[in-house]
């Protein structure tokens, strides 16, 4: 039999409560769910879902709110058009 050994690491603790509720319906622990995922990692040197970042984070959206920000503080908070083709 493999050897098994513990990791420890945190999560949020809403995070962990979805996690479980959803393991639960699933028959599963956590444990078995990261067991899981470990083995998968390891199988496909690859993480087995997509991960990507939020748009709105993007430089290009950041520089367009920071401009808006501005205008707005200039012009007292009128109305003014957006240039979605900077």
């Amino acid at each position: 039999m493999a050897q098994t050994v513990s990791v420890n690491f945190k999560l949020d603790a809403e995070v962990k409560k979805a996690m479980e509720k959803v393991c639960k319906e699933m028959g599963l622990s956590m444990s078995a769910a990261f067991t899981i995922f470990a083995k998968k990692v390891g199988r496909e040197h690859r993480i087995p879902f997509e991960i990507s970042a939020d748009p709105f984070y993007s430089e290009q959206n950041i520089a367009r709110l920071k401009k808006s920000i501005e205008q707005m503080e200039t012009t007292g908070g009128t109305v003014h058009e957006v240039d979605y083709n900077d």
